[in-house]
């Protein structure tokens, strides 16, 4: 992981330090569950608490252990010992090394939600704040690339914030399933340990306990989890996307914020170059590749096996810290946005009106022709307006076959650009006030 792609908050998280901290509370706690039930002296868990619960974790201490033991947990129980002493026997009685790691990791994919919701409010704010100040902002829609029919700019800010209200939704199905706590000892049956101790870490860390536990807690879980983050990061990059091709020179319909002072090309001093959107692009493709490997983790053999744990540590903060940082960077493109409305307009009357081409057909239709033969009449039309770059309009009112069948008057009815938009109302209800704002 590197710094330029990662906020502090969640980066912290991820860190050593607090990964001790967690296993700490983890060992702690299920001694003080043991202690209540009298399977350890009650003095021991309080001097566990008391020599343990301020300490600072020395992470070379616990690396130079490790490098003669071989063994994660171990090392860091060895270090735990040197500084708790005597009452250090009681700690990990029953636990196997999952049950710290498998908790912990859970600990860590429930804050790390919380982090990502907080990014995605920011970033359905901003996409709610651009929808109302450009909910009658006339853009054309573009289906393939090419000019289809009118549509407003609020629309796809809206269309966007309703796609990121189900991310959230997503998000927080997956921190939900991803929240659970694993103390059931080898092959998680609780042989040496009670289930009581679970419930009581479990609440105690603000998780549930796993209904029934391998050992290691069933990895479809965190195969959901993955996968909900990776849905999230193509819709970061739809949005990055759309913005990209709409600052493209030639559409120059909406374009990131170049600030004062900023410089687009090293070689071109010309260049406004989307590199956000292009970047968001990127952290996009980082998230989306951590979702196969966790797909591959839900197999393991038997009660257990580790394949999947090296997956993990890298999957796990990189998929999170990436998409932490791609959030907040797409609530800040999208706060400072600057839109062209007057290019807006430019483009949709590109071509004359024939993005009305439907209404045309439709119209000829319900005047009796044929629909096979009013699509020759439109496109016939169309495609000479394509070639010839003269406008639809003029073109139809010279085909002596269409004026047949529609008046001038009728004609120029047809080419209201607020016919298209009548509905706009309606969908921005359904958008907002079915999410309840």
């Amino acid at each position: 992981m590197i710094s330029r792609y990662a906020r502090a908050p969640m980066v912290a998280l991820w860190s050593a330090q607090s990964k001790y901290k967690i296993w700490f509370e983890i060992e702690a706690y299920a001694c003080d569950a043991m202690a209540a039930s009298g399977v350890i002296p009650k003095e021991a868990a309080e001097q566990i608490w008391a020599r343990g619960g301020a300490a600072e974790f020395d992470v070379d201490r616990i690396d130079e252990i490790e490098r003669e033991v071989k063994h994660d947990v171990i090392a860091f129980l060895t270090h735990l010992a040197e500084f708790v002493g005597e009452p250090a026997r009681f700690i990990h009685q029953g636990l196997t090394s999952s049950d710290v790691l498998d908790t912990c990791l859970s600990v860590q994919l429930n804050r790390a939600s919380t982090l990502l919701l907080e990014g995605m409010d920011k970033v359905l704010a901003a996409l709610k704040a651009q929808a109302y100040a450009h909910k009658d902002t006339v853009c054309i829609g573009r289906s393939h690339g090419i000019h289809a029919e009118p549509t407003t700019f609020g629309l796809k800010m809206a269309q966007a914030y309703a796609e990121f209200s189900r991310c959230k939704r997503r998000l927080e199905t997956a921190q939900k399933e991803i929240s659970v706590c694993a103390i059931s000892g080898a092959v998680g049956t609780f042989a040496n340990i009670d289930p009581g101790v679970e419930e009581y870490v479990a609440e105690k860390m603000g998780l549930e306990p796993e209904p029934a536990s391998t050992q290691i807690i069933p990895r479809d879980r965190h195969a959901a989890y993955f996968s909900a983050l990776g849905v999230i990061a193509s819709s970061v990059e739809r949005i990055a996307t759309e913005i990209r091709h709409l600052q493209r020179t030639e559409v120059a319909e909406a374009e990131e914020f170049f600030a004062k002072g900023q410089k687009g090309s090293s070689a071109m001093p010309h260049k406004r170059n989307p590199v956000l959107t292009e970047n968001l692009t990127g952290l996009a493709r980082l998230v989306r590749s951590c979702v196969t490997p966790a797909l591959e983790n839900v197999a393991l053999w038997h009660e257990r096996d580790i394949s999947h744990s090296s997956v993990e540590r890298g999957i796990a903060p990189d998929a999170t810290i990436h998409l932490d940082f791609a959030l907040h960077r797409l609530a800040g493109v999208l706060e400072n946005l600057v839109v062209h409305k007057d290019r807006m307009l430019e483009n949709l009357e590109q071509l004359g009106g024939l993005h009305n081409s439907q209404r045309i057909l439709l119209a000829l239709t319900q005047k009796g022709a044929s629909r096979e033969d009013a699509y020759r009449l439109v496109q016939r039309n169309a495609m000479e307006a394509w070639q010839s770059k003269i406008s639809f309009t003029d073109l139809l009112r010279q085909d002596k076959e269409i004026t047949a069948l529609l008046s001038d008057q009728e004609l120029s009815a047809l080419f209201d650009t607020a016919y298209h938009l009548r509905h706009v109302d309606t969908i921005f209800a359904r958008v907002f006030e079915g999410a309840g704002d």
